[in-house]
């Protein structure tokens, strides 16, 4: 068993289970193979998650986007100012706005803004706001003060407060696709997260099937050991059946053949299929544009509104617009003065969006005031909490201060 362990770097001790379970390689503690230190938690009669619940799919823009190359105040002379080389003509911007408009990359979610479909916010941010891409990320995945540290994400505690802890051969509750679990379903208690690192593409059999005998024939000495083996088992086995429940979907839009594309097409056939997953966290890569923001944000920005566009019309097409809502964040915006690279560097507050058919209002906050200096930072004007507090109460249907801690104030968009 320890040559077992030592090559697949599985836990030795209850702790390094807890820990790795939800940290790490986003174990399933599902099954009825559990020792007795989680077979309370295991068996808590919860209810189930209905088959009308309401889904929320969160989207990270990681690396820190430039807000205001995205949502563009082209009426404002000082966003001219500010960047004399990567501002964007106002013959360029999609207008939504008198003085308001996307970047031209961005057309599919100007379409999908005026059809009441997706929602700005405007200027969000946290007070003493930190630069670091880790320390920031952290602070948005948690909830927390910029000076407090919580080991719990803000999903993760909705988790905890308001979902039954993993059963046998339950669905998933979180859904992530990446290899690492995100800080956002760091929880303190055991649920059945999963994450699938390979979500649109046939994994080479080899190495799951090694691994699968691996585990049918090892002999495990003690209950812990037992469990490790068994849960990696079912892991295996329900990344087999997500993988094909993704081949098997048919889509009713065109996906662009971007990752992110893809992904949002495996989040769409899961919701279709019918699991009770209540959350899903997918992410795109590249945004801290330092040099060369132009062609790169463009880019991104461009795979960002075809795949937000053709999730949404899929979703429709399946009946399931009202079930899902969707958003969007990063760690921090850019600063407002271009640098001599050709990019912008780190900076504080920037727009997020929302998208789904039950959206109230699709435009909140207010934009952010310009008359700043270089090397200087946007004041925020909407905390990122209160969006958090909106959509656990308005559409998660909990009491947000268990989850967020203090009674930030919900915004009206759903």
């Amino acid at each position: 068993m320890n040559q077992f362990k030592n090559r697949f770097n599985l836990p030795a001790t209850r702790r390094e289970f807890l820990t790795a379970g939800g940290r790490g390689i986003g174990l399933l503690a599902c099954c009825h193979y559990a020792p007795s230190f989680l077979t309370g938690a295991a068996l808590s009669d919860a209810p189930a998650s209905e088959k009308d619940r309401t889904i929320f799919v969160l989207i990270q823009m990681a690396g820190g986007n430039d807000g205001l190359n995205t949502l563009i105040p082209f009426e404002d002379d000082r966003y001219y100012r500010l960047r004399p080389r990567l501002a964007l003509k106002k013959t360029e911007v999609v207008r939504v706005a008198d003085n308001l408009g996307f970047h031209p990359a961005c057309r599919q979610m100007a379409g999908l803004f005026n059809d009441g479909r997706l929602g700005i916010i405007q200027n969000v941010g946290y007070p003493n706001p930190n630069r670091s891409h880790f320390r920031s990320s952290e602070i948005w995945e948690t909830a927390a003060d910029s000076d407090e540290y919580l080991s719990s994400g803000w999903l993760g505690r909705y988790l905890d407060n308001n979902c039954p802890t993993a059963k046998e051969d339950s669905d998933p509750l979180g859904v992530h696709t990446g290899g690492e679990t995100p800080q956002s379903f760091f929880s303190e208690k055991p649920h059945n997260l999963f994450g699938l690192r390979h979500l649109n593409r046939r994994r080479e059999s080899g190495g799951s099937q090694e691994l699968l005998d691996n585990l049918a024939q090892a002999s495990p000495q003690n209950e812990n050991a037992e469990f490790i083996s068994h849960t990696l088992m079912n892991n295996l086995v329900s990344e087999r059946r997500v993988q094909k429940i993704v081949r098997n979907y048919r889509s009713q839009s065109e996906y662009p053949s971007t990752r992110l594309a893809n992904s949002l097409r495996g989040v769409a056939a899961m919701i279709a299929t019918g699991l009770e997953t209540r959350a899903y966290f997918v992410s795109q890569t590249g945004y801290d544009t330092h040099a060369n923001q132009l062609p790169v944000q463009n880019r991104l920005l461009g795979d960002l509104s075809g795949a937000l566009s053709a999730f949404q019309t899929d979703l429709t097409a399946h009946g399931l617009e009202n079930q899902v809502l969707t958003m969007t964040f990063s760690e921090f915006g850019r600063r407002p003065a271009e640098n001599n690279r050709g990019g912008t560097d780190h900076g504080t507050s920037a727009p997020l969006f929302v998208m789904g058919s039950k959206l109230k209002n699709n435009l909140l906050g207010t934009p952010p005031d310009l008359d700043v200096g270089k090397g200087k930072d946007l004041t925020y004007s909407t905390d990122f909490r209160q969006v958090y507090a909106t959509i656990l109460e308005n559409w998660l249907g909990c009491s947000r201060e268990p989850i967020i801690g203090r009674r930030f104030q919900p915004l009206t968009f759903v």
